[in-house]
């Protein structure tokens, strides 16, 4: 997912980058409401997680701009705590509210909340590398024109490795963006499914070369 965050703080924008864009997405970072605004616009992003005490301009006046044109997801952070201002960034259109300091791992439940209650988690986008082509409205995938027969879960693992071609990502992240955390799987699963797919995608499988082994780190698929 696209997830733009709002925040005049250093710390919190370079932090929280660095965490989500490790679980997948792709984070774009503003100090200030008018950047914020501006990359609004221009990246249209699907999640916003926005500061309340901006300088110059509050969130909460970002937020009732944002909404005159825009029904992206919320997450607002505060420092305030009070049932006011909770209530205020309700009306205004928050879908959730995270009171500062907060955990990171905090952060990342919300987040993975709001996109899942907000149905902004599941893409809709075809996705193509080489000879190898996805859809996810028809839940098909292509290797050569051959359709491929593949499990909802393989499916999934395939469709989320090609979105995100060239990065490297660990079996917990996989576990957690493509099996979720409601569900109860070892790594070992992560695996097994990846052996799977390469028995499908690869000409030779024992000797990959679209989805990689990172040893000591994970697996990174290479469009």
């Amino acid at each position: 997912m696209k997830i733009l965050v709002v925040d005049d703080e250093p710390t919190i924008l370079e932090t929280v980058q660095h965490k989500l864009r490790r679980e997948g997405h792709t984070v774009f970072t503003a100090p200030s409401a008018e950047e914020g605004m501006r990359l609004v616009r221009m990246t249209k992003p699907d999640l916003l997680i926005l500061d309340v005490m901006l300088p110059q301009r509050s969130g909460f006046e970002l937020a009732r701009a944002i909404r005159k044109d825009s029904t992206v997801p919320i997450i607002f952070l505060t420092a305030k705590s009070s049932e006011e201002d909770r209530v205020q960034g309700f009306d205004l259109g928050g879908d959730d509210y995270v009171s500062k300091p907060f955990s990171l791992a905090e952060l990342s439940a919300r987040v993975r909340s709001v996109l899942r209650r907000t149905g902004t988690d599941t893409p809709t986008q075809s996705v193509e590398s080489g000879d190898l082509r996805i859809d996810p409205q028809t839940h098909s995938a292509w290797l050569k024109e051959n359709l491929l027969s593949l499990t909802p879960r393989e499916f999934a693992l395939l469709y989320f490795f090609v979105r995100n071609a060239g990065q490297v990502f660990s079996r917990e992240t996989l576990l957690d963006r493509v099996w979720g955390q409601d569900v109860y799987v070892s790594s070992r699963t992560v695996d097994v499914h990846v052996r799977w797919l390469r028995e499908r995608i690869e000409e030779v499988p024992a000797r990959p070369k679209r989805l990689l082994t990172i040893r000591g780190v994970g697996y990174k698929f290479v469009g």
